[in-house]
């Protein structure tokens, strides 16, 4: 089973922590070079210099804060301009504050939408010349289990996350016939700092202790434990790699069994 990376061109999301960390990792072991992509200029040169590299891979990093989509931009254009291609693209970013629909002011919207959706698409729409010309693209997005059941509390990213595997889906029937796929990975339960902070409001808010609320959570999913951020990277290597080439337009959780849809 053909699930090489080298000589491919990884292009990471949200890399420097949970699950982007997790993914750079696992894309670089299998050979590919990484760029990694966060706000923390600190955090990604240490994690750039601490990817595998047997296989003569190169990695590196670029500073960018999805909140500011026009900078973005402008800093990927850049990053293309000598002629540099980006085989993978993982689209991963942290998901907006917990609340209820209701409560969720027309900017909170707006702000979840440019970070998310229109990021994407100034990434895609960077790379995607470089795909083609490899026949060779794998973009990933990394969003929620919400797009198939949404989840309480979470109003605005059930929204946005909804609209991203929309988006997905229509690029997916666009761009196969380049040798191009776009599917989704759909994280359940994972064990990372945002998990935390969800069981922290939910505690709260039920009068629990954290590890009693943890517990109830953990309880409620069929495998009876939390995911590790490595477990999702799997996922999404599998995607990147030659072997998923027919592997288009879906929405794949990995949860535990816990969502009850199809």
């Amino acid at each position: 089973m053909d699930i090489s990376l080298l000589n491919k061109q990884a292009f990471v999301c949200g890399s420097t922590q949970g699950i982007g960390k997790a993914v750079a990792f696992e894309l670089a072991s299998l050979g590919a070079n990484v760029t990694l992509c966060a706000r923390n200029e600190e955090k990604l040169k240490g994690l750039s210099e601490s990817l595998d590299t047997s296989q003569g891979q190169k990695h590196d990093y670029l500073v960018a804060d999805f909140f500011n989509p026009d900078l973005l931009k402008a800093k990927i254009q850049d990053y293309v301009s000598d002629g540099r291609k980006v085989n993978i693209l993982v689209n991963n970013t942290g998901g907006p504050p917990a609340g209820e629909a209701i409560d969720a002011k027309p900017e909170d919207f707006l702000k979840a939408f440019s970070a998310h959706l229109i990021c994407n698409q100034h990434l895609v729409q960077t790379f995607v010349d470089g795909m083609k010309e490899d026949a060779y693209g794998r973009v990933i997005n990394i969003i929620s289990t919400s797009v198939k059941v949404p989840i309480p509390g979470l109003g605005v990213s059930n929204t946005t996350r909804g609209a991203v595997a929309s988006w997905a889906k229509t690029l997916a029937r666009e761009l196969a016939p380049f040798g191009i796929t776009v599917n989704n990975v759909l994280p359940g339960f994972t064990k990372t700092a945002r998990l935390d902070g969800l069981i922290s409001i939910r505690a709260e808010k039920n009068n629990k202790t954290f590890d009693e609320y943890e517990k109830i959570m953990m309880d409620s999913v069929p495998a009876k434990r939390f995911a590790t951020s490595e477990e999702v990277a799997g996922a999404v290597a599998y995607l990147a790699s030659p072997v998923a080439a027919y592997v288009n337009g879906i929405n794949l959780p990995v949860d535990g069994g816990n969502t009850p849809s199809l």
